[in-house]
């Protein structure tokens, strides 16, 4: 039980975040969401648990901010749920260098989806090599703030857990002393 409130907790606050991230004013697609995906898919026992995460933020959030392209979202739901994942790597070895490939692969994945989907169906774009390529182009100042962001907030939420590990592990050990 007191895993599973632990759970609870941690969800909510890592749901806070991601609403709190969208809705504050904040450089575009620097938002904390993929990184609280891809801490949730580490820190939960259950991966359908961990990508209500993302899911929760991004439907709360887009309630206030709403939404653009019902087919587009689809595909940003889903590739925000790609860091929970991700993180199944995390779970087998912990380490600076993987929490770095998690953030950069959940914005690749994001960046490749996301943009296929509107090269796809935005007709702003002709549907040829040519017009893919012209889409990806064009969204790349936005992969700058998702690498950036994803980074910093999965740095943020994968440090502070480390920082909170290692106090536990002081107290354990001055309290058996």
């Amino acid at each position: 039980m007191k895993a599973w409130m632990t759970e609870v907790g941690m969800f909510l606050m890592l749901v806070a975040l991601g609403v709190a991230g969208r809705l504050l004013p904040h450089e575009p697609n620097f938002t904390p969401i993929a990184a609280t995906a891809l801490f949730s898919g580490y820190f939960m026992r259950h991966m359908s648990f961990a990508a209500c995460v993302p899911l929760a933020s991004m439907l709360i959030s887009d309630a206030v901010l709403g939404v653009y392209d019902y087919k587009v979202m689809g595909v940003v739901y889903l590739c925000l749920m790609a860091p929970v994942l991700l993180s199944a790597v995390l779970k087998r070895r912990l380490a600076v260098t993987t929490v770095g490939a998690g953030a950069v692969g959940s914005s690749a994945l994001f960046f490749v989806g996301t943009n296929f989907a509107v090269w796809l169906s935005s007709g702003m774009y002709e549907y040829s090599l040519s017009g893919l390529v012209s889409c990806y182009v064009a969204a790349l100042p936005f992969l700058r703030n998702s690498l950036l962001g994803d980074l910093f907030w999965s740095g943020m939420l994968f440090g502070a857990w480390a920082l909170v590990g290692a106090a536990r592990r002081s107290a354990v050990a001055r309290a058996t002393a």
